[in-house]
């Protein structure tokens, strides 16, 4: 097998490539089937927000410009008010530490809105290097995400601090029940911590 090669794509090439990126998701995830046509939607939705940057990792064909199916993925945009996701963590950041704290991570941000590797290709550093080349060179003064909040340990949250990312808020739950997850922020340019 091919090792995956990392592609940035734009939100047409997105767009086009939206039924595999979902099973990606839908792979690492596994949330129920009928919540997928809703993500597709969202997904969709998110590619023509302002600053829409993504990245897919292929299977690198045998011939030049033929490449296979999506193994991995990442995309963000830059947050603003009227976002669903920006503004509830906005105003549960300025009930946390007050409206100065959640401007200072919210008012210039890069929303990390998606990172999902396949599960047979997790674990060999894809997700990193899709985390990198997404937040490579932005000009936003902050990267935020929301994450899964359990375990504290997992891979993901261990990844997101190893490049230099700090909890914001835990065990949040956001409207509509759910999981509870943690929303996380790092400083851009983001840096590995020692």
């Amino acid at each position: 097998m091919r090792e995956p090669k990392l592609r940035e794509i734009d939100h047409r090439a997105f767009l086009r490539r939206l039924n595999p990126i979902v099973e990606v998701y839908a792979a690492a995830m596994r949330p129920p089937r009928d919540q997928l046509p809703g993500r597709h939607t969202i997904m969709q939705r998110h590619a023509a927000y302002p600053g829409f940057r993504a990245f897919v990792a292929e299977r690198r064909g045998a011939l030049p410009g033929l490449n296979g199916p999506v193994r991995g993925f990442i995309y963000g945009f830059h947050g603003g008010a009227g976002q669903w996701w920006h503004d509830v963590v906005y105003q549960a950041l300025a009930e946390k530490g007050g409206p100065e704290h959640a401007a200072a991570w919210m008012d210039d941000a890069f929303e990390v809105a998606e990172l999902h590797v396949h599960p047979e290709h997790q674990g060999q550093g894809l997700g990193r290097a899709l985390l990198n080349a997404l937040c490579e060179g932005r000009s936003e003064r902050t990267a935020v995400l929301s994450t899964l909040n359990s375990p504290p340990d997992s891979p993901a949250r261990n990844l997101y601090r190893s490049v230099g990312m700090v909890d914001l808020l835990t065990d949040f739950e956001f409207p509509g029940g759910g999981p509870r997850y943690a929303v996380m922020g790092g400083t851009l340019p983001l840096t590995p911590r020692h």
